[in-house]
C-alpha cells in the first residue's frame, strides 16, 4: 500500500523510531519551559478539595463507560467539576521539582494543559477557564459562553454546546521536546489520552455523561484560547455534564 506508506504519519512513525545505535546527543538541543501555565492576571477561582466517597467503583465504572452525548438541561455542581480536574490532572505527590500527578506522564514533565469551557456550573461564571494545577483553581480567560462556538469548531457537533462543560487540552511541545526530541510527540499524544481517560472514568462513577472529541479546526481553538501554535496547540476535548433521566 504505496499511499500509506508516503503518508504523512507514517513517515513521523519511521522518522521517530529508537534504534539500537541511538545516542541521547541525537536529540535537538530545545530549551525547556515552566512544569505548567499561570495567568497572574486573570480572575481566579479557587476549587473545593473533597473526596469521592459516593458513586460507582472502578471496576463497575470500566464496565459501564460509553461515549455519550445527551446531556440534561442542569448545571453541573463546583464539587463535581473539583472531582472531574483533580482525577484529570490533580497532583498527587511532589518529588524534587517534579509534580506527580492522576495520570502518568513521560519524564513527569506533563506537557498537557488544561483548559474548561464553563456553560453550566453553579456559582462559576461562563467562559474559558484555564485550569492551575498546583494552586487548584481556576484562572478565567473569557466572559462568553463557548459551547456555541466549540460546537462549530469541532465540525458542528452539536452536543458541546448542550455539555455543562468542555474539557480542551493543548499541548505545550517545548516542555516535552526539550528531553525527548522529535520522539517527544508521541509521548505527548500518549499524555493526552491517559488524561482523557481518567476524566471519562471518573464521570462515569459520578453518573456523568461525557464523550471525547478529536475532530474539530486547531487554528479556531487556538485563537479563541489565544495560543502561540509554534509553542502550543489543542490536542483534544471532551464534553461532560449531567446525563439526562432516562439515560441508563
Amino acid at each position: 500500500m504505496p499511499e500509506l506508506k508516503k503518508s504523512a504519519g507514517m513517515t513521523y512513525l519511521r522518522e521517530t523510531r529508537l534504534e539500537r545505535d541511538f545516542k541521547p546527543m541525537d536529540r535537538p538541543a530545545i530549551r525547556g519551559c515552566e512544569p505548567y501555565k499561570e495567568y497572574p492576571n486573570s480572575r481566579r477561582f479557587t476549587l473545593p478539595r473533597v473526596r469521592h466517597d459516593h458513586g460507582k467503583d472502578l471496576w463497575q465504572s470500566l464496565q459501564d463507560r460509553r461515549s455519550r452525548r445527551r446531556f440534561s438541561a442542569g448545571p453541573m455542581a463546583q464539587d463535581d467539576l473539583a472531582l472531574l480536574l483533580w482525577a484529570a490532572q490533580g497532583i498527587t505527590a511532589r518529588s524534587g521539582s517534579y509534580f506527580m500527578r492522576t495520570a502518568p506522564s513521560a519524564g513527569a514533565l506533563y506537557p498537557i494543559e488544561t483548559y474548561v469551557g464553563i456553560n453550566r456550573v453553579t456559582g462559576l461564571p461562563p467562559g474559558i477557564h484555564h485550569f492551575n494545577p498546583a494552586g487548584f483553581f481556576l484562572e478565567q480567560l473569557t466572559e462568553t459562553t463557548p459551547g456555541p462556538f466549540l460546537a462549530t469548531a469541532a465540525l458542528g457537533q452539536k452536543f458541546l454546546e448542550n455539555a455543562a462543560v468542555v474539557m480542551i487540552w493543548t499541548a505545550v511541545f517545548r516542555r516535552n521536546l526539550a528531553k525527548y526530541g522529535n520522539r517527544g510527540m508521541r509521548y505527548i499524544l500518549m499524555d493526552a489520552g491517559h488524561i482523557c481517560q481518567n476524566l471519562l472514568l471518573a464521570a462515569e462513577s459520578l453518573g456523568f455523561a461525557a464523550c471525547p472529541v478529536a475532530a474539530f479546526f486547531d487554528h479556531e481553538i487556538d485563537l479563541l484560547l489565544n495560543l502561540d501554535e509554534e509553542e502550543e496547540s489543542v490536542i483534544y476535548l471532551a464534553g461532560v455534564g449531567p446525563a439526562p433521566p432516562q439515560e441508563p
